[in-house]
């Protein structure tokens, strides 16, 4: 059923008080898990899908924390200790996409979309994998993008930050498959039809194959598949209408 094939595992969404993040928290606390719905500065949000998560008989926790810092990193696996246990399944979500004219773009650009869309992800796995190893399990999924291969449509910024998180699955995977029961694997969307879509009349579907914005739930459905399969490793998923195959 597909209520119990999560059941018993914790995981933790970074970012997942809106966009992707929150169509993924309803995905797992469907199949079962205990969600931890990590967020920022949106903690309305976030407990307003935890209320949702527990009125359908689910299990969910909003937690705060800039997971770009380090001591927030580890004060948010404290809290999940607390009232989880480990985390069996991280998905690194939490981004940030603004878009500026090429030639404005500063270092402190730079480096903020480094800290939030990568470093976030290499702290977070970090804290991590000390229980998945012991337990011999963990899924590591990292929310990528199709900017990592064509350089998307935001800026270099952020085109270089999605691009190292496919490095960091890459690295992870080799390096921890020895384990057996630990995989690491991407997810690249492409226009998936969230608020950050919607209110940006600069993007047209026109420029994907298909011809129509993604939905949210054909990447969580993605993402799910990577939490419940254990020989899939390593490996980038293109949910993007054909705009980049391979």
């Amino acid at each position: 059923m597909m209520k119990e094939i999560l059941k018993n595992k914790v995981a933790l969404v970074t970012g997942a008080s809106k966009g992707l993040g929150k169509e993924i928290a309803f995905k797992f606390a469907d199949a079962g898990a205990t969600v931890i719905v990590n967020y920022n500065s949106s903690k309305q949000e976030a407990e307003a899908i935890v209320a949702e998560i527990k009125t359908n008989n689910g299990k969910a926790f909003a937690i705060q924390a800039d997971v770009s810092k380090e001591e927030d990193v580890k004060r948010l696996y404290s809290e999940i200790a607390n009232v989880g246990g480990s985390v069996d399944i991280l998905v690194n979500n939490a981004g940030v996409n603004p878009s500026k004219p090429l030639l404005e773009l500063t270092l402190a650009d730079f480096q903020q979309s480094l800290d939030i869309n990568l470093t976030s992800a290499f702290l977070t796995t970090q804290a991590a994998l000390p229980a998945m190893i012991e337990k011999n399990f963990g899924r590591i999924i990292n929310i990528s993008s199709v900017a990592a291969q064509l350089g998307g449509v935001i800026g270099p910024a952020y085109a270089a930050a999605k691009a190292g998180m496919l490095g960091l699955t890459h690295s992870y995977a080799a390096m921890l498959a020895k384990y057996g029961g630990i995989t690491s694997n991407a997810v690249a969307p492409a226009l998936i039809e969230t608020d950050m879509i919607k209110n940006n009349e600069n993007i047209k579907p026109t420029i994907i194959p298909l011809g129509r914005f993604g939905q949210p739930d054909e990447v969580s459905d993605v993402v799910l598949l990577l939490a419940t399969n254990g020989y899939i490793n390593g490996q980038t998923i293109n949910v993007n209408g054909g705009w980049y195959m391979s």
